[in-house]
């Protein structure tokens, strides 16, 4: 890796720094190879642990088995809950199945059922800022569904009804776009001045920081490189960011494989990044697709340094215990 000052070649890729797997992420991965290991195979995942198609393939691999819903679990089962969150309803399902839940939800996301919990108790009526059929969205709705009403995106700001304009508050999936999110809770207030502030921001620092790298190396871009499946909404997000801040073109690829060397035509400077689902290897990939084509400079652009980490769930912790 060079730096910003040293790159002088035609051909050069900049690469966002933070990029791929966030905290949450990486503990909710850790939860179900780790669940293999004290537990043995199978291990049941409900939904997709993370949006990410190789991530699921290598769990697979492992011994690991996906799942739409707890009721397809064998009675007495162990299974792990992905990091998008989910209803009260799927854990009282599990009850029923008795089932032994490993709980890989990310802490951020169990923050904003904390916080619907919490409204909700306050007789509150919730926007929810969000992508409806999400996952992680899903999940929210699920604290409070009589108080939660799904708004995506602006245009849906300027529609959406309240029962009581002076007792309404506002809550957002963690994975949006940070921009898009303050224009929605902006379109909110205009028409409903005393709508209630979380008490903090709930799109994710991880996102937030992504957004903020690509942010940096858009502008610099002719083309932006976003690794990432298409099932991931903070992939997307990124796409939309770099093509939004300046990038001449960007494009969504779960691997090398996908892209389109049509795409370099003209192009001296491939900007790239990862989503918070993405593990290093395809980054590692695509950097030496492009390599293979000319692209040898390559400069990591660094807009924020993490070094956030999340426990294991402490049902998970409690058995690796017994077990040692």
């Amino acid at each position: 890796m060079g730096t910003m000052t040293s790159v002088t070649s035609a051909k050069r890729v900049l690469l966002a720094q933070p990029r791929g797997y966030c905290a949450g992420v990486e503990r909710a991965v850790d939860s179900v190879e780790k669940a293999l290991e004290v537990h043995g195979a199978p291990v049941y995942v409900r939904k997709q642990i993370v949006h990410n198609k190789h991530v699921v393939a290598d769990l697979e691999a492992k011994g690991a088995i996906f799942v739409e819903e707890a009721e397809e679990v064998p009675e007495g089962s162990i299974v792990v809950l992905s990091a998008h969150g989910v209803a009260p309803s799927v854990y009282t399902q599990a009850d029923d199945r008795q089932l032994r839940t490993i709980d890989a939800t990310c802490p951020l996301v169990t923050k904003v059922h904390h916080e619907a919990r919490r409204y909700a108790a306050q007789d509150l009526e919730i926007l929810l800022i969000g992508h409806a059929n999400h996952e992680e969205v899903v999940g929210t709705t699920g604290e409070a569904p009589d108080r939660v009403t799904v708004v995506d995106g602006p245009e849906a700001a300027a529609a959406v009804e309240v029962k009581d304009p002076d007792r309404i508050a506002w809550l957002s999936q963690t994975t949006l776009s940070v921009d898009e999110t303050l224009e929605t809770v902006r379109a909110l207030r205009k028409r409903f001045p005393n709508l209630i502030d979380p008490p903090s921001d709930d799109i994710c620092y991880a996102t937030q920081n992504r957004q903020g790298a690509v942010k940096k190396i858009a502008p610099l871009s002719d083309l932006v490189i976003v690794v990432g499946s298409r099932n991931s909404s903070n992939s997307v997000r990124l796409v939309e960011v770099a093509l939004d801040c300046g990038a001449r073109a960007a494009h969504l690829v779960d691997d090398a494989g996908e892209i389109d060397e049509a795409w370099l035509d003209g192009v001296e400077t491939v900007g790239m990044s990862s989503g918070a689902s993405v593990p290093e290897s395809l980054v590692t990939g695509v950097l030496a697709w492009l390599a293979e084509r000319g692209y040898t400079d390559v400069v990591e652009i660094e807009a924020e340094r993490e070094t956030l980490t999340f426990a294991l769930p402490p049902e998970l912790r409690r058995d690796i215990k017994a077990r040692s």
